[in-house]
């Protein structure tokens, strides 16, 4: 098994004259159905075939003498070439190989990686809030447990995860694919077998990322590119919050070669901006499970309580049932800015030896404004209606408040994030002798995400209308309806009250350096070995800033109805089914972050704020008091390296007989050790500051560390025989590893900073995990019936084990104690007051115990609701908090297959691809239980449809993925309960037009089906979030000099 690098990943052949024999048979068929595609090359067409870089038959496989068999001749620039050069890596390659390849210089097949890596069989794409694909899943093995390479190279990744309802630094090791152009990008390689040649980490598969290197190619090549960008979700946004209709892309790329081609030069770069639009419906603080019969916060009334009266097919005997405490809905403008470039010199004094050093970078800015609107149950209690079924949900739900002064909810944010990814390189390839090689290969390659904007990477200023009347939720249709039938908008009822303010930042680096070697034994034996040295460094911080002026900030009238702008809520949801349901509430308030935001320094400057005990505060308190901080010794601060040293050991040989074979075995070395070390706030009481809402109070930073260490031995296999000129079987056999996410490993207990009747949240790692451990079986029979033509079938198994399942533990943190159940919450109990209304047992509290130990009163809201903070007492119950942490547990199997074929209608120019990969798994979510599960997240079935057809002037591809319904998470916004993501389909478009030989046109239309994404729990009733976004299209044009 062949090593990742430049010399020995598929690539095209040298050049005849070189004296290497091969090691491995290259059969292949001389009849014109199977004779690679041959043409007269112009100087910039053999250029271009070489600066791609496409493949060729691994290292070890070196080419035939015999033209007919070389790839050296392909010229690839076009939809049919693209596919052809797919194929050869595909037929080629050793162990199961998939690739895409760029169709022309600067012009890949789509537009994003990921989106690329969906038409390959097996590969899933992960979307993220703009609708574009960032992860990917392989195989039914999700973006944790990939291993991402970029020219033979482990890559860091850090992520923040910003969206509605706050922001945290990056816990996995995922690499978000839509940080990188594609303009730039060679070749895009997906093994999905083990070998030992490969760094470890990708239990689903090894993803290489292949750039340009200047000395491939004898000739000067320059390419430049403009787009415009016309994304329509951009204009489903409020107008305030509407950017650019048309937003600009460049790209180019220049190689030159100097002193008769020893020295080289390649640079390439790329401009983006994208304004884009999501508009969510969602459920942020999950669904709370009950069994029928059960009590406590949020169950519904049992049988001859008060209230059961309302129930319509109320859950009985073992149903499993949810309750939801909020319905919101959320319009977020995206504004994002990505440059990459690279550089990348190459010396070669000898045609022995040759030095390359390359340095990449790519940033990746996205700045946030978001609007939202909801309302909290609060389990108050209403009408519901319920489903039939092991597992009942609500297709009504509801919270009734006679007096028609609770607060609707609104908010405004502003926020945005940075990413930055740099990797420096440096390579030496020495050819000793014609049967040995020596390379080294070092590089440091970093990646950091961090907040782009003073208020962070999430900032929301809430306010309240306490004018809104009783709240119904239905829950029937795709889309949520929320129906408040005696609400009337009232800017005059409006008061700020809780505003936060999150800054996260992930940084990670990676210290690679690999020594590898091959020794020609004979003319059908090669060894291969290797050492490797990895140190990566990761380090996830977050802190947050929540101001609970629940008392509000000022008072209601002191925002001016000039501040609000009344919108359409069906308006913007227009796309998804039920969103013209009359029930639904018509209309709502949006107003801009920043003069919200201004307004409450001003009413701050002048009387404080209800946190502060109304002392009014200077310019510069206020403009802090209102803003994100700067300071990680005020949150969480995470650190961990991890530490790996491997060696390897490969042999392949080639038999000699009648029906050509191949074997590859090989047997790789692993140790890492692990060190984790924590700061978190050390926690210092509960403070009831308002109806629902109980601030979790903290002081001085505390420290703590853990360590683990293991050590693998990874067998690994390759086998194939080519049964006759165009039909080839394959076996493989090889074990991996796949590593936990960091916030697995992390520890200390980080706790939110609210808690509510129902206790905390909280989060910790386990230094001490072991890594998955994966045995991968795989065969597959391809028969290559025709030029450009195949079809092809595959098996695949995973026996996983030390699999890493995501538990909830409920339990205390600090022995902090809460006033909920405690004497004063018991009295006002005792006194009449209903544990659901939490406006009569404040009210009785303050009334009964003001001025006693923890109890402070303020006066009365405009609402008459009592205001001031209830802290817990030593006598009190300590505050429990679901605290979520990972371990080990046992494992089960992944079994699947996948069917390739591609076809291409003689010489009419129309072709057709189509794959489908099922997937099964043992390791599935029981939704009828409440219990910790090993789940697998991300397996799915997927298939895709391409169509094309392409002449000497017009290239057309019309492509559709569809992907099955997965399991997307084991917890939602309440605990251990599971979020699903709905089927989902896309078609895109792509349409190029050649001007003349340097100039072609480009039309993208992606996503033309307008397709939503939809998530939900345990049912689909259970609604988790439902996403609308938008077609987009590009047009432009490409010139090579």
């Amino acid at each position: 098994m062949r090593a990742l690098n430049r010399n020995n990943l598929p690539r095209i052949a040298e050049p005849k004259n070189q004296k290497e024999t091969s090691v491995k048979h290259q059969k292949v068929d001389k009849s014109p159905a199977w004779r690679p595609f041959q043409s007269k090359a112009t100087p910039i067409a053999a250029a271009c075939a070489t600066l791609l870089a496409l493949s060729a038959p691994l290292s070890h496989a070196q080419q035939s003498t015999d033209t007919s068999a070389s790839l050296g001749s392909v010229v690839v620039t076009g939809i049919r070439k693209s596919l052809d050069t797919s194929l050869d890596l595909k037929r080629s390659s050793q162990g199961m190989v998939d690739g895409i390849v760029a169709e022309d210089i600067g012009k890949f097949p789509d537009t994003n990686l990921a989106e690329s890596m969906q038409r390959i069989s097996g590969v899933s794409i992960d979307r993220g809030q703009s609708g574009e694909g960032s992860r990917v899943t392989v195989r039914g093995v999700g973006s944790d447990f990939y291993m991402v390479l970029l020219n033979g190279r482990q890559m860091p990744g850090a992520i923040i995860n910003s969206a509605e309802g706050g922001s945290s630094a990056n816990s996995s090791r995922a690499f978000d694919f839509s940080n990188l152009s594609s303009d730039s990008i060679a070749a895009l390689e997906v093994f999905k077998t083990s070998r030992a040649s490969t760094p470890t980490g990708g239990i689903g598969a090894t993803i290489n990322i292949k750039t340009a290197r200047p000395l491939d190619t004898k000739e000067r090549i320059a390419s430049i590119g403009i787009k415009g960008n016309y994304d329509v979700s951009n204009t489903r946004l409020p107008e305030s919050a509407q950017g650019k209709n048309i937003t600009p892309e460049v790209s180019g790329i220049y190689s030159e070669t100097f002193m008769d081609g020893a020295f080289g030069v390649s640079i390439s770069g790329s401009y983006s901006k994208r304004d884009s639009g999501s508009n969510k419906a969602y459920t942020q603080n999950g669904w709370h499970p009950f069994r029928a019969g059960e009590t406590g916060w949020g169950a519904i009334p049992r049988p001859g309580e008060a209230g059961a009266n309302l129930v319509t097919n109320p859950p009985s005997g073992n149903t499993l049932y949810a309750t939801p405490v909020d319905l919101r809905y959320a319009l977020t403008a995206l504004q994002r800015e990505r440059i990459n470039g690279q550089l990348t010199l190459q010396y070669a004094p000898s045609k022995d030896l040759k030095f390359t050093v390359d340095y990449t970078m790519a940033d990746n800015t996205t700045n946030k404004k978001n609007t939202e609107f909801s309302t909290w149950f609060n389990f108050q209690g209403g009408p519901s209606a319920w489903t039939s079924g092991p597992v009942a949900a609500p297709l009504t739900y509801s919270a009734l408040w006679p007096n028609k002064d609770h607060d609707l909810a609104f908010g405004g944010g502003e926020y945005g994030e940075k990413a930055q990814n740099r990797s420096t390189g440096f390579n030496a390839e020495w050819k000793v002798n014609k049967d040995r090689t020596l390379e080294f290969d070092a590089h440091r390659s970093t990646a950091t995400t961090k907040p782009n904007s003073p208020y962070g990477t999430y900032a929301i200023f809430g306010a309240g209308m306490f004018s809104q009347g009783d709240a119904y939720g239905y829950y029937g249709q795709d889309f949520p309806v929320l129906s408040l039938p005696n609400t009337v908008l009232n800017t005059a009822t409006i008061q700020v009250g809780g505003t936060r303010f999150d800054a996260a930042l992930s940084d990670q680096s990676i210290d690679q350096q690999q020594f590898k070697g091959s020794y020609k034994v004979s003319d059908n034996d090669k060894l291969n070995f290797g050492l490797g040295f990895t140190n990566v460094n990761n380090r996830s911080a977050n802190v947050n800033h929540q101001n609970a002026d629940w008392g509000g900030v000022g008072a209601q009238g002191d925002y001016p109805a000039s501040l609000f702008t009344i919108n359409s809520l069906p308006s913007f949801f227009t796309q998804i089914k039920g969103s013209d349901d009359p029930r639904l509430f018509q209309k709502f308030y949006s107003y801009d972050f920043g003069a919200m935001r201004e307004r409450a320094i001003a009413i701050a400057m002048a009387k404080g704020t209800s946190s502060n005990n109304n002392v009014p505060m200077t310019r510069a308190q206020a403009e802090a008091y209102f803003a994100a901080y700067t300071d990680f010794t005020k949150g969480n601060d995470l650190y961990t390296t991890e530490k790996s040293t491997s060696a390897y050991i490969q042999f392949d040989h080639a038999f000699d007989t009648s029906i050509p074979m191949n074997i590859s075995v090989g047997l790789r070395h692993e140790r890492t050790t692990v060190e984790s070390s924590s700061q978190v706030l050390a926690l210092t009481g509960a403070r009831w500051v308002a109806n629902n809402e109980i601030n979790v109070e903290s002081g001085a930073p505390t420290f703590g560390s853990a360590s683990g260490s293991y050590t693998y031995l990874l067998p690994s296999i390759d086998w194939d025989a080519d049964l006759s000129s165009n039909i080839k079987l394959r076996a493989s056999y090889g074990e991996n590893i796949g590593r936990p996410g960091w916030g697995s490993l992390a520890g200390g207990i980080s706790v939110d900073p609210t808690a509510n009747f129902g206790g905390g949240k909280g989060t910790t790692g386990n230094a001490a995990l072991l890594p998955l451990l994966s045995k991968n079986l795989d065969t597959s029979l391809e028969y290559y019936y025709a030029k450009s033509s195949y079809v092809s079938g595959g098996l695949f198994s995973k026996n996983i084990s030390n699999f890493i399942a995501g538990s909830t533990v409920r339990q205390p943190v600090g022995g902090i104690h809460t006033p909920i159940g405690g004497k004063y919450y018991n009295a006002a109990i005792a006194s009449g007051c209903a544990a659901t209304d939490p406006v009569c047992l404040r009210k009785y509290i303050f009334a009964k115990f003001n001025g006693q130990p923890g109890v402070t009163f303020t006066g009365f809201s405009a609402t008459g609701e009592a205001q001031g903070s209830i802290v817990g007492q030593p006598d009190d119950p300590l505050l429990q908090f679901d605290v979520a942490t990972s371990s080990n547990a046992e494992g089960d199997k992944l079994n699947g297959f996948e069917l390739n074929m591609q076809h291409v209608f003689g010489n009419s120019g129309f072709g057709i691809a189509a794959n489908y990969t099922r997937v099964s798994s043992g390791l599935t979510y029981d939704n009828t239980s409440t219990a910790t599960q090993s789940a697998l997240v991300g397996v799915s079935n997927s298939y895709n449809l391409v169509g094309f057809y392409e002449d000497n002037v017009w290239s057309i591809r019309g492509a559709y993925n569809w992907r099955d319904k997965f399991l997307s998470a084991t917890t939602d916004g309440a605990g251990n309960n599971p979020v699903y993501t709905a089927p989902y389909g896309q078609f895109d478009v792509s349409i190029g037009y050649k001007w003349n030989k340097n100039l072609s046109l480009q039309a993208d239309f992606i996503n033309l089906n307008d397709g939503v994404i939809r998530q939900f729990g345990r049912t689909e009733e259970m609604v988790i979030g439902v996403t609308q976004t938008g077609r987009r299209y590009q047009f432009g044009a490409r010139y090579r000099f």
